[in-house]
């Protein structure tokens, strides 16, 4: 039957084209999946899942890849260095490396008869049939993401949360007992270090001096470090006529703990209307709007929370608040998180 369809072409081989593809691959869709990097690597991520349901990763067909992943519940919150707030997750977070996962997706898409091209680098150019997944656009922006595997750094709780003065920082267990640091920051070009140790003076430079010192005493997982900059978060730059998905179509912070999920979420909304398009019962146009209504109707909310959250955590006097609220015990986290989800 797939002989009788038209083929999916889907410009990046992260999350969101990945499992959009094992997705229609199932559906007996024809994809080709066209990756400008390669597998395995790392990427600049928070590598936890919080927010999605097993019933979104039955639809894409991929929940059993997680059967090994780690489950985080309790939380801490730092900020520069000092605990205000204690929690447990109402629902636990997944932690996988993408080094592991994108690897698995790559392999269950090639199980099922999709075609995968790595180091191939796409054009932005609408075309019926093409799905723009390729992740952020490049822009001016003025954030730099960090992100390393360690072991032997000591933490509280499954998750921990630390904000300074020039950004935050996420950690979470990930496989064979490494920790994954990845934070988001205000490019500083006055911070002197390079390479590996802009993660740690960039955590030292916002106040995070006892974090930054652990983190340089402890093992590092070799080539895990990594960087990303030349980025904005919230709803990317629009191509008219591009159908764009992941964060191609926008980026949460990534102190949500969301970013994974909407991936997942995004590729799920794409699934029924794509399979009409490859069938014929549907013209391209319509389904390009169609699912982009979908994604505007799913994640409007929440990124417009995340936004002035985010903004907030930028702020020295809305973090003083919450640090205030957090130590009477009277933080809202659960219904902040609900809102970011």
């Amino acid at each position: 039957m797939s002989r009788l369809n038209r083929n999916i072409t889907i410009a990046g081989g992260g999350l969101a084209g990945l499992s959009l593809a094992i997705a229609l691959r199932n559906r007996g869709v024809p994809v080709t999946v066209h990756e400008a990097g390669n597998y395995p690597r790392h990427r600049v991520c928070g590598e936890f899942i919080s927010g999605v349901s097993g019933e979104t990763l039955s639809v894409l067909g991929i929940l059993d890849l997680f059967e090994d992943a780690a489950h985080h519940r309790s939380l801490t919150w730092y900020d520069q260095g000092r605990s205000f707030h204690r929690d447990e997750m109402p629902e636990p977070a997944l932690g996988i490396s993408r080094y592991v996962l994108d690897e698995r997706l790559k392999k269950r898409l090639l199980s099922l008869g999709g075609e995968m091209t790595e180091n191939s680098r796409s054009r932005p150019e609408p075309e019926d049939g093409l799905v723009w997944a390729a992740g952020r656009r490049p822009q001016t922006g003025s954030w730099i993401g960090l992100k390393a595997h360690v072991r032997d750094l000591s933490k509280n709780s499954d998750l921990e949360m630390h904000s300074g003065k020039n950004g935050y920082a996420g950690l979470a267990g990930v496989e064979d007992g490494w920790t994954n640091v990845c934070g988001l920051f205000r490019i500083d070009r006055s911070i002197p270090a390079k390479g590996a140790d802009l993660l740690p003076a960039y955590l030292e430079a916002g106040g995070n001096v006892s974090l930054a010192k652990n983190l340089r005493n402890a093992e590092w997982r070799e080539d895990s470090f990594s960087a990303v900059a030349g980025f904005e978060l919230g709803p990317q730059p629009v191509v008219p006529g591009l159908l764009c998905l992941g964060d191609a179509e926008s980026m949460i912070p990534p102190f949500t703990g969301n970013g994974m999920s909407m991936a997942f979420q995004a590729a799920e909304c794409a699934i029924d209307p794509l399979v009409a398009w490859s069938s014929g019962s549907t013209p391209w146009e319509k389904t390009r709007t169609d699912i982009q209504q979908s994604l505007r109707r799913k994640f409007r909310r929440r990124l417009a929370v995340a936004q002035l959250l985010h903004r907030a955590l930028f702020d020295s006097k809305s973090r003083a608040l919450l640090q205030s609220l957090g130590t009477v015990r009277l933080l809202p986290f659960r219904p902040i998180l609900s809102l970011v989800r």
